[in-house]
């Protein structure tokens, strides 16, 4: 795939089958349960604005990642994100203006949203786009 149009199309192609996913993610973190109601600036608001497609193709590998991305969190919660949906052991942290310390469970978000809609479909979505390009090679 030397073709500059033709990885354009590719990378094109490629963000448009993984599109649907964030929204889906986003509302998915939306519905975290708290004690609090939604906010842009909350820890909720943050995960949504750090959760993003990334579409790379680079040598041989091409791949689509729908991801909430700890750099866009502030500094120390950098990896609250895997904390939340439980891929980290235990997240325990202060109660704020105390010194007493909780273990707050895990709210999963992520895989039980993405699982479902990135299995079969995504698959589906990636075949077709490689089906297409290789039409245009030969």
């Amino acid at each position: 795939m030397d073709d500059k149009e033709l990885l354009k199309r590719f990378r094109k192609e490629l963000r448009a089958a993984g599109k649907p996913l964030v929204p889906l993610v986003r509302a998915s973190i939306r519905r975290i349960p708290s004690s609090r109601p939604y906010s842009a600036q909350g820890l909720r608001g943050q995960l949504s604005r750090a959760t993003g497609l990334e579409v790379k193709t680079v040598g041989r590998q091409a791949s689509a990642a729908i991801r909430v991305d700890g750099r866009k969190m502030p500094n120390k919660a950098r990896s609250v994100q895997a904390y939340m949906e439980g891929t980290k052991p235990r997240w325990r942290h202060p109660v704020f203006g105390n010194t007493v310390w909780v273990q707050q469970p895990a709210h999963p978000y992520f895989f039980k949203v993405v699982a479902p809609a990135a299995g079969p479909r995504a698959r589906a979505a990636v075949n077709r786009v490689m089906d297409s390009v290789s039409k245009d090679i030969t």
